[in-house]
């Protein structure tokens, strides 16, 4: 017998709120890397490109939220022996796999649809995506080291995105800039997931077990490390400053160093990293230092 409608309502409503937790919308903040290249090629306030750099962010929200469910749905049984994970909806049971892999589905499908919209080259980078999330998925996240560094590798694509959106080249030093500190949010990941888990890490996932504080933290020390010298020779280049017109790009260093570091501070002492768009919204001194920096980088490239 057909559902009545009021019945489906009810029913729509409920699953609502569970979805819109699985798509976690809190995560697209890492999404606000597509306007990197809008930012330094001087094209801020030029209405067209923001409108295309707009499009592409909301499609990477589509194309991560894509991502989350699919991850989801892969280590459900996983994420109910995680503290922190079991209350997820797919691992609650607050959704069942069929619905969430409709939910996928959707927002695949839409992911692709603004895609296409941008053109071939943001076609490509969200095949691209796809693909990297379903190796992850299925292999990556399971061998240790290259789990960090294929999480770091879609930071990467979501750089090149931004540029391909708008036309432009994406400077080598975003995508080194980019990759290395992504490479120390995912090690700080891997740092929380250990403490949390303790003797559980194995058990959660076979790479983490391979994986221990000490060896982590002197990872941390080398990538933190290289993303600090490589902003530093960045904004000292004298083909850097030709190319974005300022002689001042050195001024934005002090943000960088105290946002690098206050997070190390956060991840070892205080045992967070386990979510950096969290981290990013809750700690409201690596808020300040990034609008600081964003601010600084305004100023120096448009004013």
């Amino acid at each position: 017998m057909p559902m009545a409608p009021k019945a489906m309502t009810s029913e729509t409503r409920a699953l609502a709120a569970p979805m819109v937790r699985l798509a976690r919308p809190h995560q697209w903040s890492k999404n606000l890397l597509v306007f990197a290249a809008l930012l330094f090629s001087r094209r801020l306030f030029d209405y067209h490109d923001l409108l295309l750099a707009l499009l592409g962010f909301v499609g990477f929200c589509a194309l991560a939220s894509f991502a989350y469910v699919l991850n989801d749905i892969m280590d459900r049984e996983a994420d109910r022996l995680n503290p922190e994970k079991r209350n997820r909806p797919l691992a609650s049971g607050e959704i069942g796999v069929p619905a969430g892999a409709a939910f996928a589905a959707c927002l695949g499908v839409g992911a692709l649809g603004i895609s296409a919209a941008l053109g071939w080259g943001f076609i490509a980078i969200a095949f691209a995506y796809i693909g990297l999330q379903f190796a992850y998925s299925l292999w990556a996240k399971h061998v240790v080291i290259v789990d960090v560094i294929a999480v770091a590798l879609g930071f990467v694509l979501r750089a090149f995105a931004g540029g391909v959106a708008i036309g432009v080249v994406v400077s080598p030093w975003l995508i080194f800039i980019t990759f290395v500190l992504a490479l120390f949010l995912a090690l700080s990941r891997r740092r929380h997931e250990l403490t949390v888990l303790a003797g559980a890490a194995r058990a959660h996932r076979e790479a983490l077990g391979e994986y221990s504080v000490r060896l982590i933290d002197q990872m941390l020390a080398i990538v933190a490390g290289a993303t600090l010298v490589g902003y530093m020779i960045y904004s000292a280049s004298e083909e850097v400053e030709v190319r974005l017109g300022t002689h001042y790009q050195y001024l934005t260093v002090p943000y960088v160093v105290f946002g690098i570091l206050r997070y190390l501070y956060l991840v070892q002492e205080r045992d967070e990293g386990g979510d950096p768009s969290l981290m990013l919204l809750t700690d409201s001194q690596l808020m300040i230092s990034v609008i600081l920096w964003v601010g600084t980088e305004i100023l120096l490239l448009y004013a």
